[in-house]
């Protein structure tokens, strides 16, 4: 955040989930200028931060100016996926009592439909139960009447924090499908480093309402498993697999454009040193 922003504390709420610690380590190495990261924990796991468990009294902070909801709840986990909605009404209800400027929440790319062109905002068409619930969490924030700015960002793959990552982690021959034309599937992703900075802008800038959060064109996955090294098994992509997951990021570039290296397969790769996994 640039010199001179009157936000001086965030809170981060899911700061021990996968994507909260990949944040959070590059805050550690790039702390936001003049601000105070509080991270939000469910149980007593670090040295700093506090505890707090959603829909509890709201914690004793002296006038946070934002809050980053960096939680949810995925299909990996086995939990009750209504429950991002559930996470989503107590950060907005969190806000309004503590007094935010701005409530950044994460969605997912998962509410859109895989098309063979970049998905923009107004293309919202969920086709899985994951992307459904993030959809209605997306509802849940934008119809409530709320006096700080809400912020959704609808993000894609995080560099160490998706499947091929865990792949890339276990070591060996990594499993990919392969479609008609020969190709591997693509995918919009975004480094933790840019996810962080997207954040910021959005807490910085006079912004409102939902916006993609991912590099300005997709990557091949093919291409960062074999920049980290592995090799690459193909086979059939099954009966409804999408060969390609693209997001259109011309509204994030108006506030907060990322540069085409935020793509490059390389960089990317380096992501699979952080142990996010294990």
């Amino acid at each position: 955040m640039a010199p001179g922003s009157q936000i001086t504390r965030v809170l981060v709420l899911g700061a021990s989930g996968k994507v909260g610690r990949l944040i959070l380590r590059h805050w550690d190495q790039a702390p936001p200028q003049g601000v105070e990261l509080v991270p939000v924990y469910r149980t007593d796991r670090a040295e700093r931060g506090l505890v707090w468990v959603s829909g509890s009294p709201a914690p004793k902070v002296a006038g946070p100016t934002a809050i980053v909801a960096l939680w949810g709840v995925t299909p990996v986990g086995g939990e009750d996926l209504s429950l991002n909605v559930d996470l989503a009404r107590h950060a907005v209800a969190l806000g309004e009592t503590l007094g935010a400027e701005c409530v950044v929440h994460l969605s997912s790319a998962a509410v859109y439909r895989p098309g063979p062109n970049p998905l923009t905002e107004d293309a919202a068409d969920p086709q899985t139960d994951y992307g459904r619930a993030k959809r209605a969490m997306e509802h849940a924030v934008l119809h409530r009447d709320a006096a700080a700015r809400q912020v959704i960002l609808r993000v894609g793959n995080v560099a160490g924090a998706d499947s091929l990552f865990r792949s890339i982690a276990s070591g060996g021959e990594i499993a990919m499908d392969r479609f008609s034309d020969g190709s591997g599937p693509s995918r919009s992703y975004v480094s933790p480093p840019h996810l962080a900075q997207i954040c910021e802008a959005a807490i910085r800038e006079p912004v409102s309402g939902v916006f993609n959060a991912s590099a300005p064109r997709a990557t091949a996955m093919a291409e960062i498993a074999q920049a980290a090294g592995r090799r690459i098994r193909f086979v059939d992509a099954p009966d409804g697999a999408a060969p390609l997951v693209a997001m259109d990021t011309a509204r994030l570039s108006e506030f907060c454009p990322l540069p085409p290296q935020a793509a490059d397969p390389a960089y990317l790769a380096g992501f699979a040193e952080d142990p996010v996994w294990s």
